[in-house]
């Protein structure tokens, strides 16, 4: 199967499998429940879990153990937007190319973001800023409930692993200790250290426990593999930043499916706004070189890996 047939085969299970394990719409509070499946079906890359089922192929894991890790890791990031866009935070009306979950719709506000999306919004579906908060603290608990109530490895040690991994990543010490950093740095010039230091957080710590959760779904693999694997975690976690700064500076927010150049806006602390394009562009590129040669060893079982590496550098939304 050629790679964009197999992203495409792969995205599409997880859509199914996030439908099935989320709750249902039917299911009492129907509110909540319809608000977590608005936030989380129906869009995005799913890049998480692509990734995760890469790893996860390399170590020659069950796909159905694949489905559940990657959607849990979906979860934790679809909240994670959820907050982000909130007024508190980002205050965005725009994630995934519809409204933003917050958001209480008036006849301005649908204007408006029909103008944007250069299309008739669908303005029916209203949630307020209470539900989003608590669609993000329902989607994470969810999450961490997948990986405890599934047998995703063979040890139940090992599963354990898995489950701290992930709360790691999600928390003080990965994406919301990244967030925080983030708030303190708006307005500020921070240098390239300074920003690799917070996105190593803010969106690497994720896309690391993505790669490394799939890959503990299969055979365990040596030492040596395993630091390979971490290796290229680090630097796609890190190219992948880099890659959405440039986007953001330089895409529209038609194709993006969020708001564009929102973060200049907000004098947010960015890898173009510290180097620019041109050297944020060429880091793009040495952060793939680097990925690419930390999984060289691996052969044709590091393919789809390679393939997930070009795609986040030419990747246009």
């Amino acid at each position: 199967m050629d790679f964009q047939n197999w992203m495409t085969a792969v995205q599409q299970r997880t859509e199914r499998a996030l439908e099935r394990l989320l709750p249902g719409p039917d299911i009492a509070p129907q509110r909540l429940h319809r608000a977590m499946r608005y936030a989380t079906l129906g869009g995005g890359k799913r890049v998480r879990p692509l990734l995760c089922h890469a790893a996860g192929e390399l170590a020659g894991a069950d796909p159905a153990r694949l489905d559940i890790a990657g959607c849990a890791v979906e979860m934790i990031h679809a909240y994670s937007l959820v907050h982000d866009d909130l007024p508190c935070m980002d205050d965005d009306v725009l994630r995934r190319g519809k409204p933003t979950c917050h958001v209480e719709y008036d006849e301005a506000t649908a204007l408006l973001v029909g103008d944007a999306l250069q299309s008739q919004a669908s303005c029916h579906v209203e949630y307020d800023e209470a539900t989003a908060l608590l669609v993000g603290d329902a989607l994470q608990s969810q999450a961490f409930h997948l990986l405890a109530d599934h047998v995703l490895a063979d040890e139940p040690s090992n599963q354990l692993d898995m489950i701290r991994l992930l709360a790691q990543a999600a928390g003080s010490r990965g994406m919301a200790g990244g967030q925080m950093i983030d708030i303190e740095g708006t307005g500020q010039h921070l240098s390239r250290t300074e920003l690799e230091f917070m996105h190593v957080h803010k969106t690497g710590a994720l896309i690391r426990a993505a790669i490394l959760l799939g890959a503990r779904c299969g055979m365990p693999l040596p030492e040596e593999e395993l630091a390979r694997l971490d290796h290229f975690a680090k630097r796609v976690g890190l190219l992948f930043q880099v890659i959405d700064d440039i986007l953001d500076a330089e895409g529209a927010t038609a194709t993006l499916g969020k708001t564009a150049g929102k973060d200049a806006a907000q004098g947010k602390a960015t890898y173009v706004s510290a180097m620019g394009l041109a050297e944020a562009r060429e880091m793009a590129e040495s952060l793939r070189a680097e990925a690419r040669t930390a999984i060289e060893a691996f052969g044709e079982r590091g393919r789809r890996l390679h393939d997930l590496a070009h795609f986040i550098v030419t990747r246009k939304f």
